[in-house]
């Protein structure tokens, strides 16, 4: 487990959160799947619902308003120490910007771009709020991966906007692992043509978030039994356990147990 108290380095996901059209199935759903409380915000915060594992936030959730694509995704967001000057140099990169940069309240300042791929993500500055408080546990996010027909220009991209060192995976795999400069594996990017995406192809650049669990065959079971669907798995990889799923919302997310850490 990793317990996070302060803001994380700039390029490190450091939040989640998911817009949906029933927050109350959506609540049953994900609280069932992976032990999360919720704390609704109230009116000030547009009834923003924190997702709390063990009292601690690690992910949010709103409902869509009705007039808003009926489409819904995981967003995540990566930690800046200057969310302005991020999405400056993200823009000179060739980003569109989806969300200005604007203050949150005390709790911290974001903004939501899409890479020059389309993939969206966010920035989260966090002040009172340093984002998810528990990462690489069971319940909270253990992996961040984009999904994109061009592995190279979308490597060269996130390089370019956070440093980022691109170490393939050998083997034949069209796959790039993230890496900081301190050298902290962050995450990954999946390219190539015919890549199945939950179900469909890559032709549209999304990040999408792997959610550790305990037993990746029992979550797959909760999945279904909540309305949800699989697309894949569960299967074995040297990284653990994991199958591609969908809440009853179709927004695709992975479940994995990972493997254990190896003796030092």
């Amino acid at each position: 487990m990793t317990q996070v108290t302060t803001n994380p380095p700039d390029g490190t996901p450091n939040w989640l959160d998911i817009g949906v059209p029933d927050i109350d199935r959506a609540r049953t759903f994900y609280g069932t799947l992976l032990g999360w409380q919720f704390e609704d915000t109230g009116a000030e915060g547009g009834h923003y619902n924190l997702c709390t594992l063990r009292g601690e936030p690690v992910a949010g959730m709103m409902r869509n308003p009705d007039d808003q694509p009926d489409e819904y995704w995981w967003s995540v967001y990566f930690a800046a120490d200057d969310c302005d000057g991020l999405v400056k140099r993200a823009t000179d990169a060739g980003a569109e910007v989806v969300v200005p940069a604007m203050d949150v309240m005390d709790q911290g300042r974001m903004a939501i771009l899409k890479d020059p791929q389309g993939g969206q993500f966010g920035l989260w500055q966090g002040r009172s709020h340093p984002g998810s408080r528990i990462v690489n546990d069971p319940g909270s996010f253990v992996w961040n991966e984009l999904v994109t027909p061009d592995s190279a220009a979308s490597g060269e991209f996130y390089r370019t906007l956070f440093g980022y060192e691109l170490e393939p995976v050998p083997g034949g795999m069209d796959y790039l692992v993230l890496r900081r400069p301190d050298g902290r594996y962050v995450g990954g990017i999946l390219g190539g043509s015919g890549v199945v995406v939950g179900g469909g192809s890559a032709e549209v650049t999304s990040w999408t978030t792997y959610f550790a669990v305990d037993d990746a065959d029992e979550a797959v079971r909760k999945v279904r039994a909540g309305g949800g669907s699989v697309d894949s798995g569960p299967a074995d990889s040297p990284y653990g356990r994991s199958a591609a799923v969908r809440d009853p919302f179709g927004v695709p997310f992975h479940v994995m147990k990972p493997a254990p850490e190896p003796a030092s």
